[in-house]
């Protein structure tokens, strides 16, 4: 929200709205971890989406995240997508999820009938991919409103060579991109305004991009890349493009690994619609939420062998570039000239979101 921004410690401020920003992470909560384990593989970072920890002779991957349930969406995609958001973030370790513990703290204003809708639909999606809920807590609580109506974490189990994180990443490895900028912020826009674009680019068109709300999911994306192979013989990190979407993706991943990056932006692929949506709501593309677009660093060798992975399931992906050596920082080519590639720090879609609201419900 607009306003003035709060101040926590010397250095840095908190954001208006989203996720905090590297400077808060680092001198709020990195420093302040709670005990420390020998057990510990990959722990906190900024831009690493998954802790994992060695239990016996396995790699365990934790994730945890909001559910987020937007009752706009209809209950059956809002719930689709809840569950996909916290996936989306487990499969980035290459390990498959297996267990779900969930808190819902849901708003007194849910009705039964709504509860199972959108509890049968999670169970249904964690049954199809071969997850187990093992526990969770469920009330309804004065004060809990939509879209936040709890938190669950996703626990993945795999063996010690099958995780991947940035840390594995080396210079040279090629960057893979698959369906391109701002997945999230047009699959939500055509969800939620399908008139607004059907009076701007027909009836066909607004139907065509409210297909894009179920490619808000990188699951497939990434157990499709992993199969092929990972750390040496493939795969080496992966990140779902999130807040801040692409280009803040890609400095994650980067400043995750410890590496600079090279990228290409016009060999980035992108859905249909996209474009055309992103400029109607006036947004960066490549700066905007982008849940379903997987930035995959990979081993040379295998690179290519990802994408006709991805194009046999009809995901969309090309190799856009290369990490680098830090000293050579972060390079975007735009239109044949090099530039240094930013962070965007402030996800453009919010303030569109809400502006787009307001405009509709006056």
């Amino acid at each position: 929200m607009k306003g003035q921004k709060k101040q926590t410690t010397p250095g840095a401020e908190m954001p208006e709205i989203g996720k905090i920003s590297p400077e808060i992470f680092t001198e709020v909560i990195f420093p302040r971890l709670g005990a420390k384990s020998k057990d510990i593989i990959v722990g906190p970072q900024h831009g690493v989406d998954v802790g994992i920890v060695q239990i016996g002779d396995k790699a365990v991957s934790f994730t945890t995240d909001p559910v987020f349930i937007v009752p706009q969406y209809g209950w059956e995609r809002a719930a689709w997508f809840a569950i996909h958001i916290i996936l989306s973030d487990s499969v980035t370790s290459g390990l498959k999820p297996k267990y779900l513990s969930i808190d819902l703290n849901l708003p007194m204003d849910m009705t039964k009938e709504q509860l199972l809708i959108m509890w049968d639909t999670i169970h249904k999606e964690c049954e199809r991919l071969g997850v187990t809920v093992i526990t969770g807590h469920t009330a309804r609580y004065e004060n809990c409103n939509y879209p936040m109506v709890g938190g669950a974490t996703i626990i993945g189990v795999g063996e010690l060579d099958e995780y991947v994180t940035p840390r594995l990443a080396k210079a040279g490895d090629k960057i893979i991109i698959s369906k391109g900028p701002a997945i999230e912020a047009s699959g939500i826009f055509a969800t939620m305004f399908p008139a607004l674009l059907e009076k701007k680019f027909g009836k066909t068109f607004s139907k065509k991009a409210q297909k894009l709300f179920y490619k808000m999911s990188v699951v497939e994306d990434a157990m499709t890349a992993v199969k092929v192979g990972v750390r040496e013989n493939g795969i080496t990190s992966m990140h779902d493009a999130t807040e801040c979407g692409i280009w803040g993706g890609l400095y994650e991943v980067a400043q995750a690994a410890g590496l600079g990056v090279r990228i290409v932006k016009e060999d980035i692929v992108v859905e249909e619609c996209v474009p055309e949506i992103c400029d109607y709501f006036g947004i960066d593309s490549y700066a905007s939420i982008s849940e379903g677009t997987l930035i995959a660093s990979c081993r040379p060798q295998k690179a290519e062998a990802v994408v006709k992975a991805l194009a046999k399931k009809s995901i969309k992906s090309s190799v856009v570039g290369e990490l680098v050596e830090a000293k050579n920082g972060m390079i975007l080519v735009e239109n044949g000239k090099e530039k240094k590639l930013k962070h965007p720090i402030v996800d453009p879609f919010w303030r569109a979101f809400y502006d787009a609201v307001g405009k509709t419900t006056v």
